[in-house]
């Protein structure tokens, strides 16, 4: 491990002299390859210094145990180094996680497709918390959230909404929320107070770029038609809506929200070039997992992973089986407590793994 290290400051600090180097200065796309490589290394070259600086400050508390004879500054050498071997020992199980192969999808942007399940307009209304949810997060780590379709029930909620949330890291956060959400409450509608349990499913696409995905425009059918309201209410007097189907994988996307036929069809184009990017990767990880349970991320809709209860004031997530009495922070968007217990457990799950093999 610590060859490898050596290794990834020695590049870190080449990169440092190229970037200075009017050579690369001057050519952007050069520049930017360096900068940003450089500062995809910043953070665990860190962290190997201060690993480093522990280490040199232990020995030398050593060598003061070992030659010196005042007993006071023996103490405090003692101290230190009980102090610092704890310091060393963090400092290397943070490299430990640091060095695990990362999943090369976690820098991208994100569509996120939240449907109501089983509920009726119980799941609708859910569903448009939990997009109220995630959008707060996202405002909160100042990503950009726009709304890509969407289908509205008569009482407020959503039958399905699909959004794309831009910004660095979006899908190494997000990507734990796939799957099915259950909740526990008394709907508004209901008089005798009963509690009912709904469910919404939510699936996180890494958004694809046109390099990621080739789409063969002859393998689309496209569809124009007048877009409409709930309960089938013409919301506009031109064909603005689009469904394009995806011939070869039966996919089907629609958008209808803008009252461009062109925006229209560039949203259903982002939303069909996540699906297919993510059916790509999900078959390249089928074929390669040997445990198909250990893959994160895949928008596996059938796998209950959380559940809110109201009247208990609680979340749990069963996966990790952590509960929190802060619902109501969470459903302001307050998700990281959340989300970075679920980063530690599939990074030490990932650390032993790696270590048994």
């Amino acid at each position: 491990m610590f060859e490898q290290l050596d290794d990834i400051e020695k590049r870190y600090e080449k990169l440092n002299n190229l970037m200075s180097d009017p050579k690369v200065y001057g050519n952007p796309a050069e520049y930017q390859k360096c900068a940003r490589e450089h500062s995809e290394l910043s953070d665990i070259v860190s962290e190997y210094r201060e690993w480093k600086r522990a280490d040199r400050q232990l020995q030398e508390n050593r060598k003061v145990l070992d030659e010196e004879s005042d007993r006071e500054l023996i103490e405090m050498a003692r101290e230190e180094v009980e102090s610092l071997i704890l310091r060393k020992e963090e400092h290397e199980a943070q490299l430990k996680l640091m060095l695990l192969p990362k999943d090369p999808r976690d820098e991208k942007s994100v569509i996120m497709e939240i449907r109501a399940g089983t509920g009726g307009d119980e799941a609708g209304l859910f569903a448009a918390d939990l997009f109220r949810m995630y959008s707060r997060y996202a405002e909160d780590r100042k990503w950009k959230i726009e709304v890509l379709a969407s289908s509205v029930t008569g009482v407020g909620g959503y039958k399905e909404i699909i959004c794309n949330i831009q910004g660095k890291g979006a899908y190494s956060r997000l990507k734990f929320e796939a799957g099915t959400h259950r909740v526990q409450r008394v709907p508004a509608t209901e008089t005798q107070g009963r509690i009912h349990t709904s469910a919404v499913t939510v699936a996180i696409l890494p958004e694809a770029e046109e390099v990621d995905v080739q789409i063969n425009p002859g393998d689309l059918k496209i569809d124009v038609y007048r877009s409409s309201g709930p309960g089938g209410q013409s919301v506009n007097t031109t064909d603005s809506a689009v469904r394009i189907t995806h011939v070869p994988s039966g996919i089907v996307v629609t958008c209808q929200d803008e009252k461009s036929q062109h925006k229209n069809k560039e949203r259903a184009l982002k939303v069909l070039r996540a699906r297919l990017y993510e059916e790509e990767q999900r078959r390249q990880q089928e074929a390669m997992a040997q445990d198909r349970k250990s893959q994160v991320g895949t928008g596996d809709r059938s796998e209950r992973i959380r559940t809110y209860n109201f009247p208990q004031e609680r979340v749990t997530d069963h996966r990790i089986g952590l509960t929190l009495h802060k619902l109501t922070q969470i459903m302001e968007g307050h998700l990281d407590e959340l989300i970075d217990k679920l980063v530690y457990h599939y990074q030490t799950e990932a650390l032993q793994k790696s270590s048994a093999s």
